[in-house]
């Protein structure tokens, strides 16, 4: 089995690797993503998740597949990462309510060992519910959406405020299995060697 290390501190990507079978190590990347402007959403969502790998493969060493990941959410063209505070998330839920985003996660994988990685960005469409003002207060209130790209989630208090998707639901939490287990074949290996033995 080789080792799998997760570059990030999403609770709910570490949750959906090992509902999967797998039991990653966590290591934090300390990527600044404020550095990163001026790219499309799809664009920035996977150059984040490149720069998140390349910060951790660098630290780990050999004998490991190091995996990046970063999500935006798309609305009218605009990318929408976390909400800088309360204010910026009710206008967001505001701006969404009744309406469809595409929820954007990019995924760069690296075997550490061969220094080869793979990349891919998933795409997902989100309809989001005509919430009320009140129900806004109160999910914001909650501080669930400060701390989430595109200030949602679908597996915690604000999935009763998405409709419906388009596409893989794994991609919304923020990783995509298919296509994560497309990139660990694409590195030569068999994603049931991802399982965890315990």
């Amino acid at each position: 089995m080789i080792p799998l290390v997760l570059a990030s501190a999403s609770p709910a990507r570490l949750a959906t690797l090992r509902a999967a079978g797998l039991e990653p190590s966590v290591v934090v990347s300390g990527v600044d993503e404020s550095q990163v402007a001026g790219l499309a959403p799809a664009a920035l969502a996977q150059r984040l998740a490149d720069l998140k790998c390349a910060a951790v493969a660098d630290e780990v060493g050999s004998g490991r597949l190091v995996l990046g990941c970063d999500s935006v959410l798309e609305l009218d063209g605009a990318a929408l990462g976390k909400p800088g505070d309360a204010d910026e998330a009710v206008l967001r839920w505001r701006a969404m309510r009744g309406r469809s985003g595409v929820l954007h996660t990019g995924h760069c994988l690296r075997d550490t060992t061969s220094e080869r990685q793979s990349t891919a960005t998933g795409s997902t469409v989100v309809h989001f519910a005509q919430v009320t003002d009140d129900e806004i207060a109160a999910y914001v209130e909650s501080g669930e959406p400060l701390h989430v790209a595109g200030a949602f989630t679908i597996d915690g208090l604000g999935g009763a405020f998405v409709t419906g998707i388009e596409g893989d639901h794994h991609n919304v939490v923020g990783l995509s299995l298919p296509l994560l287990r497309d990139l660990v074949t694409e590195l030569g290996h068999r994603w049931t060697d991802l399982w965890s033995r315990r």
